[in-house]
This record gives structure tokens, sequence and C-alpha cells, in this order.
């Protein structure tokens, strides 16, 4: 799932590669996408593409005409640049393609979903902000005033093991389940600790962490092409994804605990003690 870092790079790419130019055409081929049909995709069609924005894990294409076009690209979505886009319209079919995005260049965008389940949202509001999930967003951990105590207060009282108050997007927006894995290896933090447990040193670390976790993956991927950043992410990653393979910062053996619809990865050396944390799911499968 694209998270933070990632966004914040599409933000960028699209900057210059959309600001200035005229959107002629926008193409539904999967219509399970529009989450809004009011103002209709149409009234995108002739606007000036002004800004692009990021919030948390949503991306904003603003326009001169008003409409704003609002992407949120979920687990399985991705935005694939195209200097020329094929001529004659998509077929809707059982493909990935989603949605594409025509500009007078005859350049434009993709918007591709992969899997089977769908979603992948997309918007055409006059204010991100009547979107809910935009709406109900905590504040982005980038921004300037995001400091240590903001965090503190934030997670005062989060009777919530940290790793899920790090990935609730009303909390702190734009942390996904890669970066919350990478964060909590930085501080040296077991996933399952919980937040209202954290010492007033135990924040610091964690701040310190998040901040340059989230920063240093802004920088990877800052410059990179829209089609590569899976595998950028994918490249700086030190825990995530990577059960089995020995920790980069102590050697120990990654190890992995696996929920219903995701997993967690950690390394015990560094961040519980030594000791493996419980598998509810891998117990069950070994009785």
């Amino acid at each position: 799932m694209p998270e933070l870092p990632e966004v914040e790079a599409l933000k960028d790419f699209l900057t210059e590669h959309l600001v200035g130019h005229e959107i002629v055409r926008v193409l539904p081929v999967a219509i399970s996408v529009l989450k809004t049909y009011d103002p209709p995709l149409t009234a995108l069609e002739g606007a000036e593409v002004t800004a692009v924005h990021r919030y948390g894990k949503f991306l904003d294409v603003a326009t001169d005409a008003g409409p704003h076009l609002v992407t949120h690209l979920a687990r399985a979505g991705w935005l694939h640049w195209k200097d020329r886009l094929p001529d004659g319209p998509p077929r809707p079919g059982k493909g990935p393609l989603a949605l594409r995005v025509a500009l007078e260049t005859g350049a434009g965008f993709d918007l591709t979903e992969a899997g089977t389940q769908k979603r992948l949202a997309v918007y055409v509001v006059d204010d991100p902000q009547r979107i809910e999930g935009v709406a109900r967003l905590g504040p982005d951990p980038l921004a300037a005033d995001f400091d240590e105590e903001r965090l503190a207060a934030l997670l005062a009282g989060e009777r919530r093991q940290i790793k899920g108050a790090l990935r609730d997007q009303s909390l702190i927006a734009g942390i996904g389940n890669a970066y919350s894995d990478e964060i909590l290896h930085a501080a040296r933090m077991s996933p399952f600790r919980l937040a209202a447990s954290l010492t007033p040193q135990d924040v610091h670390r964690l701040y310190e962490a998040l901040n340059t976790t989230l920063s240093e993956a802004v920088e990877r991927s800052r410059g990179v092409a829209a089609g590569r950043l899976k595998a950028e992410k994918k490249s700086g990653l030190r825990v995530h994804g990577r059960t089995g393979e020995p920790c980069p910062v102590c050697g120990d053996t990654v190890r992995e605990v696996s929920f219903s619809d995701s997993s967690l990865q950690y390394c015990p050396t560094c961040q519980t003690g030594g000791k493996p944390l419980a598998d509810r799911r891998l117990s069950r499968l070994l009785k």
C-alpha cells in the first residue's frame, strides 16, 4: 500500500507534470472506483491543473475550474504516468485499469488496481474536506507544527497497542503497515506496547524514529519516477516484508506476526528483549 512517503513523491511528480496543463478527458473504466457523482467527471474536462496536494494518503489534483480530482490508492492501487497515452478509449474488462486522465499534450496517467479487493477510490469534489476520509484525518507527521509534545498528547490515554495507534489515520495521517513497522524498529519498541504506557523517554525515542524514518523515505523517493517508487520503497525497508532475513542492525532473524488480513514484522533483539511475540494464527496452525 502506498503510504505517506510514496504519496508525497507522487504529489511532487504530478506537480511537475500536471500543473499548467489542461485536462481534456477523464475516462472511467471501472465505474466502482467513483465515489461521488456531483460534480460529474466531465466538470474536470477543459480545466487547467493549478496544484497537487497530499492529505495523508490522499492525492488531490486541484483545477482552476473549481473541481478537485482526489484519489486514494488503497492497498493495491497505483498511478502510471505515460508521456503518450494510447490512441482510442480504453476498453472496460477484467484488467487492472480503473481510470484514465488525458492532457492536451497527449500525455496523462492511468489509475490501476491489482487483485480482487477493489478499494481504489476516486472523488470529484468542490472541496476535499467534503470527503469523509480526508475530513477525519489526524495531523500530518511531517508538518512543521508536529513536534514531540504533540505526539505525546496524541498518545496520552491511548489504550491501544502502539502499532495500531500509529496506523490510525484519524490519530496521525499517512502511516500504514509498512512504515509503522519501520518506525517501531528504529525506536527499538515492541509493536504490542500499549501507547498510554510510554514514558517521556519512550515518546522522545518514538518521535525521533518517526521523523527520521519518514523524512529519509521521502528523500529517497524524491525525484524517482512514478513507475519506480514501489521498488524504491521496498529497497529501503529494514524489517517490513523481510521475515526470515537478518536484522540489518543486530543480525537477529526478523520475525512475523500474522493477522487475518495483514502481518507485521519485527526484530526480537532490537524490539522485544529477545522474546518472540505471540502469533495466535500460527499457534492455531501448529496445534
